[in-house]
């Protein structure tokens, strides 16, 4: 997502605008509004496992259904063989992929963490310069 993005989950004046908008309109929409907001930014990794999860749920459904039905076939044995083991190719192809995949995410939320504690480490640094020293009291 483009930091420079107009409409992004954040606390922008074209955000704070819709949401206002949103709730003279329908309030509904105001509250949705305000939901991304505050937690748009978490919207990509939660579409991530939402897919992932169907992805594995459906899979299921087709090798189920492949096993059912002998709908494939087109009598000759050759094809046949032929075409089973492209798809089991495939699908060690597509396993790869998705470990492929795991091991992005697991680089990425590695890097965020890295990023996070830094900001932190600055932010407490910055802190601890900024606090008033300590005033001592005065002796006549």
């Amino acid at each position: 997502m483009s930091c420079n993005a107009l409409i992004r989950p954040a606390w922008t004046p074209a955000t704070i605008g819709l949401m206002v908008i949103g709730f003279m309109v329908f309030w509904p929409l105001g509250l949705a509004m305000l939901a991304y907001i505050i937690w748009g930014d978490r919207l990509d990794g939660f579409k991530r496992d939402v897919n992932r999860a169907t992805d594995g749920l459906f899979a299921g459904c087709r090798r189920g259904r492949a096993r059912r039905r002998d709908w494939g076939r087109t009598g000759n044995i050759a094809f046949d063989e032929w075409r089973e083991q492209e798809f089991a190719r495939l699908a060690e192809e597509r396993r790869k992929l998705d470990e492929t995949l795991n091991e992005f995410d697991e680089y990425a939320r590695e890097l965020r963490r890295a990023k996070d504690k830094e900001e932190f480490d600055r932010f407490m640094a910055e802190r601890g310069r900024n606090k008033p020293a300590p005033e001592e009291p005065q002796q006549d």
